[in-house]
């Protein structure tokens, strides 16, 4: 029998996969990527017997390599918030899925342990821009506002690493990051005792003095846009800048563009703080889109199709 994780590589999926490990310790072989790799089962093979837990990645997005893994006689186990299509009843798939935008997977995960782990939690709740759910789950812990703080700058940290191209991009590679983290239960003491948290925080730093220099492509009262230059630190620092920007203006909603490997461009959306919806739905319009309602993305957009992406993005959110 095989035991396999597959995570996304961003601050919920590493926080989610941490948790269930936290709880049922193992070896298991990891599978992840960049957090725009979410076709993460397309290489895996199985037979019976094998169990697969999924952390973070759209059902709908691996829809056809999940059922070749349940006929090929492998039990999923499946924990998301994403877009998930047409659910499907399999004796050998017990899925955790809620796509509302007021959660995150590892908030599933949460509740599937009864919050035995849940200031990692908590921290993967900052980290995907979930403020406001990040503080409902932490009110019982009675944590201060400096232990808050410390766990919202750690899933911000933990989220900024998933993101670039490729891993070359990043400063870990997910897997190793969450083998750094696996010893500790307690996030405050990796925060204090682990060089990976230091390492992110002077590059996150630096990341942002870069990003800072920028100016918006299309700015309205609604909607607000960028195009990032051709460089490892704007791959980097695309999901974050967009929940700042988003967190910042919360009536708008706002799209950031950096160019990648593939001569097109990745997308982050970020739909209104107060209106948090819609994101998803713009980015499926797209080749390559997807996401959540909140926030979405596209990996491939041509250099022809950016305009026409900001016309219709502003056109969007202009309803």
């Amino acid at each position: 029998m095989n035991l396999v994780d597959i995570f996304n590589g961003d601050a919920d999926g590493l926080c989610a996969l941490h948790q269930w490990r936290l709880a049922y310790p193992t070896e298991s072989r990891l599978v992840t990527g960049v957090k725009r790799d979410i076709n993460l089962l397309r290489d895996l093979q199985a037979q019976p017997g094998d169990t697969l837990t999924v952390f973070d990645i759209s059902f709908d997005g691996n829809r056809a390599d999940a059922l070749r893994l349940l006929e090929a006689g492998a039990s999923l186990r499946w924990f998301d918030h994403h877009f998930a299509g047409e659910p499907v009843a399999h004796a050998n798939l017990e899925t955790h899925i809620d796509t509302s935008p007021q959660t995150c997977t590892s908030l599933l995960v949460d509740q599937a342990l009864g919050g035995r782990y849940r200031a990692w939690a908590v921290a993967a709740a900052f980290g995907d821009n979930q403020h406001v759910a990040a503080h409902e789950a932490a009110a019982v812990l009675r944590l201060s506002a400096a232990q808050l703080d410390t766990l919202a700058e750690l899933g911000e940290l933990l989220n900024y690493n998933g993101y670039g191209d490729s891993i070359a991009d990043l400063h870990y590679p997910p897997d190793e990051l969450y083998r750094q983290m696996a010893p500790y239960e307690d996030p405050f003491a990796f925060a204090v005792g682990c060089t990976a948290f230091a390492r992110l925080r002077a590059g996150f730093a630096d990341d942002m003095k870069m990003a800072e220099t920028l100016a918006p492509r299309l700015e309205e009262a609604h909607a607000a846009a960028w195009v990032l230059p051709d460089a490892a630190w704007a791959r980097r620092v695309i999901g974050i800048m967009a929940n700042r920007l988003a967190t910042a203006s919360p009536e708008r909603a706002h799209a950031l563009l950096a160019p990648n490997a593939s001569g097109d461009f990745t997308v982050s959306v970020r739909a209104p703080k107060k209106r948090p919806t819609g994101a998803d739905e713009l980015c499926r319009r797209f080749p390559t889109g997807g996401g959540r309602q909140a926030a979405a993305g596209i990996n491939r957009l041509p250099p022809a199709d950016v305009s026409a992406f900001l016309t219709e993005f502003s056109g969007f959110y202009r309803q």
